[in-house]
Parts: structure tokens; sequence; C-alpha cells
């Protein structure tokens, strides 16, 4: 691990006017990801800010009927809370699938979204890498690679890779936006879909965070019932990515919405994949997954994607 300095700052927008000062600084709250990342050398930021006790740890009601969820509650808390597992259960069981009880229990709502690629390329650092290295080339794409786990739909010829989080999916499905605060003190909201951004030609840049700007919270809309589930297929039962997961929401209005994980550089959803949902999954993964460029080895995603929808849609 390189040397870093650190400091700790009690408010967000001190923090962010603070990383905006020393270039390249780092937010650090539960580090799950972080930490391990820097141990790799993979990141190497010269300066942490710790943002522990800058109060964003707080679930509270909106004045729209939602609930906003400050940038700092842990992985658990947000799982566990009443209001969440009674009017978001989707978004109680994706946390529940994700990582472990320890892991949870220190993970943050913030960190959670900013999480980086588990690519294998990414964490070898003596294999090529445009995500950690721009420029260097995919070893992803190269003939041979193993990209059994990798992305099949808004992949790029720089980058195949996928975005890890269970939670974003969730998300993803309920029409979240995500509050911002930047260096000069103004306030952003963005739905998950502007957040996040495809590989194209600078898969280094996962989202549209401007230097220093620090996220706040995460604002879920007044609920709309109906019935939600999330599952997970992965390798092991447990501490295990997601091959594909899928986020369904059936609403008492007979309309719904999915958003797939697992396949993409971020939580997948289509609004006409979302109008299909009555025509049955195979309907639903034709607009979903349209334009898909799976390889030889993850082409199985699709058929798995249409698969695990279908088995949630039969659900009684």
């Amino acid at each position: 691990m390189k040397a870093f300095s650190y400091e700790r700052i009690d408010d967000a927008a001190q923090a962010a006017a603070r990383a905006f000062e020393v270039p390249g600084s780092k937010f650090i709250a539960g580090g799950t990801n972080l930490l391990d990342l820097m141990k790799h050398e993979i990141e190497v930021p010269p300066h942490l800010i710790d943002i522990t006790r800058t109060g964003l740890d707080d679930i509270t009601e909106t004045g729209e009927g939602g609930v906003r969820i400050g940038a700092l509650v842990s992985n658990t808390a947000l799982a566990a809370n009443e209001r969440i597992r009674c009017d978001y259960p989707v978004l109680s069981r994706a946390l529940f699938s994700g990582a472990s009880g320890q892991l949870r229990n220190k993970a943050s709502t913030g960190g959670n979204l900013l999480q980086r690629t588990r690519c294998p390329y990414f964490y070898d650092t003596a294999m090529p890498c445009n995500k950690r290295a721009p420029g260097a080339g995919c070893a992803a794409l190269d003939e041979g690679a193993d990209t059994r786990q990798l992305g099949v739909i808004g992949t790029s010829e720089h980058c195949i890779a996928t975005h890890p989080s269970d939670m974003a999916v969730a998300l993803r499905v309920l029409d979240a936006e995500v509050e911002t605060i930047t260096p000069q003190g103004q306030t952003r909201r963005l739905t998950l879909d502007e957040f996040y951004r495809l590989p194209g030609d600078t898969p280094d840049v996962e989202n549209v965070l401007e230097p220093g700007e620090i996220i706040t919270g995460v604002v879920l809309p007044a609920p709309v019932g109906g019935r939600q589930q999330y599952y997970k297929v992965r390798d092991r039962a447990s501490y295990a990515f997601a091959l594909v997961s899928v986020a369904l929401i059936e609403t008492d209005d007979g309309k719904g919405r999915v958003a797939l994980g697992g396949v993409a550089h971020k939580p997948w959803r289509r609004d006409e994949a979302d109008a299909e949902l009555g025509n049955g999954a195979k309907a639903v993964m034709a607009k979903l997954l349209d334009g898909a460029r799976p390889t030889d080895e993850n082409a199985y995603k699709l058929t798995l994607a249409e698969r695990t929808l279908a088995a949630l849609l039969a659900k009684e």
C-alpha cells in the first residue's frame, strides 16, 4: 500500500471542498472496497478524507411520502429498517443477498453505489485494463480470456466489466435518486440511470460525479405497493457476486418494472421492457437485452436472465 495522508471532516460540504483542493483525494467511510483496492495498489489516493462523522446516517421520511437514506447508513441498518422492509422489500432483499454480515455492518449506502467492478482483469495489475489504466487495453477482450462473469450488454470495445452492486439494482427498479453536494456547495439530484455511465471509450469514468462531489443520500419515491422480488443467481449460496440478478416489481394496477444486475456496467433497465411484463419473460427480455453482445463464455446469461424472470413471474 502506498503512503497517504488522512484527515477527518465533520461536514459534507467542507469535505467536498477539501477533496477538490487535494486532487486525487478519496472519501472513506466503511472502506470495505476502497481499502482492498489500495492494498492491491489499484487505487493510490494521496489523501483520505474520513466522513464518518458528517451525520449522514439517518433514514427519514420525505414530504412526498418517500424515504431519504443518508449516505452513511450501513447496509445492515438499511436492510433491517421497518419502513424499508414493509414498503420497499425489493431493496431489503437485495441488500441481504450481498456480501456477508460483517461487511454489511460496515458498508455504507454511498460506498455501495461507488464500489468498483470485480472483473478479474481489473484486479490483476499484471494484465492490461482500460478501467484501471486508461489506454492500456482490455485483457477480457483478448482471445481465450475468461469472460464468464462479465457483461453482455452496454459494453464497448474498451471494456466489458459489470457493476457489482445488488443494492443499486433494487434502487434502479424503485426509481431512486442520488443526492450530492459539490465543492462549490451546490446540490444535485440524479436518477440512477443518470448517475452511472456506460464504458464507451472512457471505462475508467464510471459515474457523473465531478471532482470532489460527494454523495449525501439516496431518495426513494412514495411506495408503489404490489409485489416486489429480488433474486440473485450466483456460483455459491453466499458471499458471491451475481452472474445474473433480477429485481421485479408487479404493481396493483397490472403494471410493473424489472431491472437486471450482473449483465452490464450499471443496473440495466429499459422502459419499453417494463411495458412487456404482461406478455411474459421472453417478451420482456427481447426488449431489455436487445443489442446484447455476449461472448461465447457468457452468452448463457441471456437465457439465465429470461428463466430467472420467468420463475419470479410464476411465483404465487
